[in-house]
């Protein structure tokens, strides 16, 4: 089974961003030297997509844009020698041999979100990515969507990314329970959007990567809104998982939440200081903006 396309939704207001996404999509705002929308992307890439669907909303074109062709600029770098960053910025324009805007006129949750690609997707299985959260494999190189895909491959069913998070956090997210039928994979047993503290056994929380059958929209075009006023998708993932089986997989590697701005400043941290070239230096600052009296940090 193959996997060509992937849904992200970025159509949200971005409030948890504001101010800084008052006038610029949350996913494009930068993490070290390259938009969030760009992590996200290199890893669809690394899973074998080469076909997004973007589910935006009106002052969301950047985006889009992004992954368009820039002549003149292209021009001008070509022009003045800066070969590097004109290879950087010709990265964006051919990671996708397509793009496409799909216009979600209410933000009525993450499930009509989905529903809103239904006509782009075609009937075929694809993928769906939070446009907010990066995942990064470290060493082993591999992980988020890439994970989800090969064992999406192997067992034929839509399969959910998850990752273990604190008890008293099972509030925050869709929480997966389900039967673990090979090291960090399970059969899904049931669904819960958010329950309450103390109503769950699992901390096996979908954390922003899917793999879905198209039988999803099925589901989704009857959904009512739950939890929060909205379309959940865990609520329609649900239906899908008692017609059609799913499964979860524990997802390796480290995830930032970039709409959470703590989560976003501390990725652009990491990934400054695994890329700059100007590393020691970086990290010397670091170390004295610590020691500085101004900070009132007590270590």
């Amino acid at each position: 089974m193959q996997i060509k396309k992937v849904v992200i939704p970025v159509a949200g207001w971005g409030t948890r961003s504001l101010p800084a996404s008052k006038s610029v999509p949350k996913a494009m705002l930068s993490v070290y030297d390259r938009p969030v929308i760009h992590y996200i992307a290199a890893e669809a890439v690394q899973a074998g997509i080469d076909q997004a669907v973007f589910i935006t909303s009106r002052g969301k074109s950047a985006i889009e844009d992004y992954f368009d062709y820039d002549p003149e600029l292209e021009a001008l770098l070509e022009k003045k020698g800066k070969t590097e960053m004109l290879a950087k910025v010709r990265e964006a324009s051919t990671m996708f041999t397509s793009v496409t805007s799909v216009r979600q006129r209410e933000q009525l949750g993450l499930g009509h979100a989905v529903f809103c690609a239904r006509r782009a997707v075609n009937c075929e299985p694809f993928a769906v990515m939070l446009g907010d959260d990066i995942m990064d494999g470290g060493e082993n190189g591999k992980s988020g969507l890439p994970q989800l895909v090969e064992a999406a491959s192997r067992y034929k069913k839509s399969v959910i990314g998850v990752m273990e998070v604190p008890e008293d956090h099972v509030n925050r997210y869709g929480i997966v329970e389900g039967e673990e039928i090979a090291p960090g994979e399970y059969r899904v047993t049931k669904l819960v959007e958010k329950p309450a503290v103390g109503t769950v056994k699992s901390r096996l929380a979908i954390v922003g990567r899917y793999v879905l059958m198209p039988g999803i929209f099925h589901c989704l075009e009857h959904t009512k809104a739950g939890s929060g006023g909205e379309i959940q998708l865990t609520d329609a993932l649900s239906e899908l998982n008692e017609r059609e089986g799913m499964i979860a997989v524990k997802m390796q590697g480290l995830r930032f939440d970039t709409g959470n701005p703590d989560d976003w400043m501390l990725a652009n941290l990491f990934f400054s200081l695994r890329e700059s070239p100007q590393r020691e230096k970086l990290l010397e600052q670091m170390r004295k903006l610590v020691r500085s009296k101004s900070l009132n940090l007590s270590c």
